[in-house]
């Protein structure tokens, strides 16, 4: 008896034609989150060989749109792409290097959907990025830091 994909399985539940591309799109945003759309590319191409790029953004559009990816886009960098969904978590980039880790909310079900003012929308997704100092870019920069002269 063989088990089919598990990845097949949840693109036919979400209404569309299982391909190869849209499975290794889907693979490799999986064991790479935050990945942007040209190393998604690339990676697909090693596992694939020949596909076009536009194949590759088709691909990711379609999960997106159909709920099986996340797009996120931090100010001034390319839009990453990961399959955590479904929890409504943020995340956290540093400014120095770009790398992004996810952060969970902090507090009870989604507790940043209960906006102060909601100007009469219905509020389905809140999207929060936090910015600072990963903590390698933190120690490369004390290690470069030049030391302080004595007092004369």
């Amino acid at each position: 008896m063989t088990t089919e994909n598990p990845v097949a399985v949840k693109l036919r539940e979400s209404g569309l034609r299982v391909t190869a591309p849209r499975l290794a799109v889907f693979n490799v945003v999986d064991k790479k989150a935050h990945i942007p759309a040209e190393d998604v590319a690339s990676d697909v191409r090693a596992q694939l060989g020949t596909v076009s790029t536009q194949t590759v953004y088709d691909a990711l559009r379609t999960l997106v749109e159909v709920g099986l990816i996340s797009r996120i886009e931090p100010a001034g960098h390319p839009a990453l792409y990961e399959t955590r969904i479904g929890d409504n978590h943020h995340h956290v980039v540093c400014r120095e290097c770009g790398r992004v880790e996810d952060v969970s909310c902090a507090i009870g079900e989604a507790p940043c959907l209960d906006a102060a003012e909601h100007h009469g929308f219905t509020i389905d997704e809140a999207e929060v990025v936090y910015w600072g100092t990963c903590p390698e870019c933190a120690k490369r920069a004390a290690a470069t830091k030049p030391a302080e002269s004595p007092p004369r």
